[in-house]
């Protein structure tokens, strides 16, 4: 890859492959992994053609971002991956951004973010970042790469449905941008922070029976499958 070669060099439509890229590989959190991502996979996530995507596919594995072998998959390459990290920065500080400064939902500062993110200056980054006290999660939890592109380090955690009966732990990410779910997470005071008890988990059609703070809920299983949580007494993940 030509060494000037930088986020501010490709368009928002490299910028979003690359970032959904490092997202698919990473369960959404940015971790890089070297497991592949399949084109139907990727094509899904994008909502276009395999077709297409294994055009655009070709175009950045020319540039040096991806290693592309047809039939197999794509990953990023380290260039690739910083650029990827750089997005994701630039659209999760902006989240944190929204709810903090502005008062936004975290329902709804998905949607703004992926419009803002390919077109903030890095001196407004950088500004955005100072304001907020340097962050390192966003406002579902959800890691911010450093300005040195690092990720922060991450507690041990597990989806709360792998909780046992009776057993406590504290939120620490909810891995959806569906509004609607966000919405009633919210109105349950179930975000990152928030502590809680599992009290019973029933089959699937049952959902999953917990208390927040004094108050019992039932959650429905996709629901609750969404949020993740540090085990009270730091077990490990499960």
């Amino acid at each position: 890859m030509n060494p000037s070669l930088s986020k501010g060099a490709l368009s928002e439509a490299q910028e979003d492959y690359l970032k959904q890229i490092l997202l698919l590989s990473s369960g959404g959190v940015g971790n890089l992994e070297p497991a592949m991502v399949s084109t139907q996979e990727l094509a899904d996530r994008i909502e276009v053609k395999p077709a297409s995507v294994t055009g655009m596919l070709k175009k950045l594995a020319e540039l040096g971002l991806v290693e592309y072998e047809a039939y197999k998959g794509v990953r990023l390459t380290e260039a690739g991956y910083r650029v990827a990290l750089e997005v994701l920065r630039h659209h999760r500080l902006i989240e944190a951004y929204l709810c903090q400064a502005l008062g936004y939902g975290w329902e709804e500062v998905h949607a703004e973010a992926e419009r803002l993110e390919h077109h903030i200056s890095e001196a407004f980054e950088a500004r955005i970042a100072e304001w907020l006290g340097h962050p390192s999660y966003d406002p579902h939890g959800d890691p911010i790469p450093s300005a040195r592109l690092e990720l922060p380090a991450a507690a041990p955690s597990r989806r709360l449905t792998a909780l046992q009966n009776g057993e406590s732990g504290q939120v620490v990410r909810v891995a959806t941008q569906d509004q609607d779910a966000l919405n009633l997470l919210a109105q349950l005071g179930i975000r990152p922070g928030v502590g809680l008890e599992m009290l019973t988990l029933g089959p699937l059609a049952e959902g999953a029976r917990v208390r927040v703070e004094q108050q019992r809920y039932l959650l429905p299983t996709y629901l609750a499958q969404m949020i993740w949580v540090t085990p009270v007494g730091g077990q490990d993940a499960g």
